[in-house]
């Protein structure tokens, strides 16, 4: 009887000690749960810790897989863009010195020929020196040592001190000295450096490419039209085949030389009425920001700066502009009249004023304008 009350208050306890060890397991789960539920609110409150985060914060950090992969495809199909606008170029040139430049010779008067010989490659000249200048000259860095830099900002991809102007270009993954915009084109960041170099690629490009369509726009038409009249023999010619009239005589054909020349006419005037419509588009836009003294990435801090004071009644004056004309002559680094022909309409590869450090008034500036505020 002993013996049977024993074992039944050992399985009793067996049970108790079952139940309490579920419970406190039950326990543990519970707070584990409650934990996470305090990290993962926590975490969304982060997105809301200062007053500064807004909506496009938000939107920015949602896309940020698709920047990633925008850059990185960017940067790694640069050296695809280079070589498509060399081998475009090439195969210009090689139409003009093949197909244009025997029949220019024979027809045209002496004077048109000193004219598009002398004017052709001076354009060609500067283009290809700009290109290649544009690409191999680093737009500019902030450097490594920062004990003596003098920063209006810290960059929070380098953690580092930020000069005036400077921006961190993500494909580059650096920060550049009076960043534009990286161009794919050039497989480079558009600086502080080679910031006339890219510009004066875009402008004689464009103008190349009108030259060339104003001056081919009679041979694209007589070879547009021959074209035609080839897609109309060979219709006939399959006629005639597919009649198996053996007694008519089959059309003229056209020689492999003479299709070949009339296709590369016509492509040469629509690559290049095309470039020219595009690239002239660029260039203008340039051009305007060059005038206001600006980057593409200051007119929007500026544009954005600019309704932020009209809305308080002030006025925004950029601290960079010194005039339209000045500021022309600060970007092409004209400091006396000869450097007009010198340095702008020669190839030139003097440095523009100023280290992208710190901006002092350029010598050929004649005014200082005090500026109201500074971005």
């Amino acid at each position: 009887m002993r013996s049977r009350q024993r074992m039944f208050a050992a399985v009793m306890r067996l049970l108790l000690k079952c139940l309490r060890l579920g419970r406190r397991r039950r326990f543990k789960l519970v707070r584990q749960v409650e934990q996470l539920w305090h990290y993962g609110h926590l975490c969304l409150r982060s997105l809301l810790y200062n007053s500064f985060t807004n909506s496009d914060v938000v939107l920015d950090s949602l896309f940020e897989p698709v920047y990633w992969l925008v850059d990185h495809v960017t940067r790694w199909f640069g050296v695809v863009f280079v070589a498509l606008v060399i081998g475009l170029t090439s195969s210009i040139v090689a139409i003009v010195y093949i197909c244009l430049l025997p029949l220019i010779l024979q027809t045209y008067t002496p004077a048109w020929i000193c004219w598009h010989l002398a004017y052709g490659h001076w354009n060609l000249i500067m283009i290809v020196f700009h290109y290649y200048m544009a690409i191999t000259t680093s737009p500019g860095h902030p450097p490594q040592a920062k004990n003596d830099l003098t920063g209006v900002s810290i960059c929070r991809k380098c953690i580092a001190p930020k000069p005036a102007r400077t921006h961190h270009c993500s494909i580059c993954n650096r920060c550049v000295l009076k960043m534009d915009h990286h161009c794919p084109w050039l497989n480079n960041c558009v600086g502080h450096y080679n910031h006339r170099y890219f510009f004066s690629f875009c402008l004689f490009m464009t103008m190349g490419c009108i030259y060339c369509s104003i001056s081919g726009w009679e041979m694209f038409r007589d070879a547009y039209a021959a074209i035609e009249r080839m897609k109309l023999l060979d219709k006939e010619r399959l006629q005639v085949a597919a009649n198996q009239t053996y007694y008519q005589t089959p059309p003229p054909t056209f020689s492999f030389r003479q299709r070949a020349f009339h296709k590369s006419v016509v492509y040469l005037w629509v690559l290049c009425s095309s470039v020219a419509l595009a690239l002239g588009a660029l260039t203008l836009w340039h051009a305007a920001l060059i005038t206001r003294g600006e980057t593409s990435i200051e007119r929007h801090i500026n544009r954005k700066e600019r309704q932020r004071l009209q809305k308080k009644g002030k006025v925004f004056r950029n601290p960079y502009s010194y005039g339209s004309w000045d500021n022309w002559k600060v970007f092409l680094g004209v400091d006396v009249p000869r450097h007009w022909l010198t340095r702008v309409l020669l190839p030139s590869p003097h440095l523009p004023h100023g280290t992208g450090l710190s901006w002092d008034l350029p010598p050929c500036v004649t005014e200082q304008r005090a500026p109201l505020l500074a971005i």
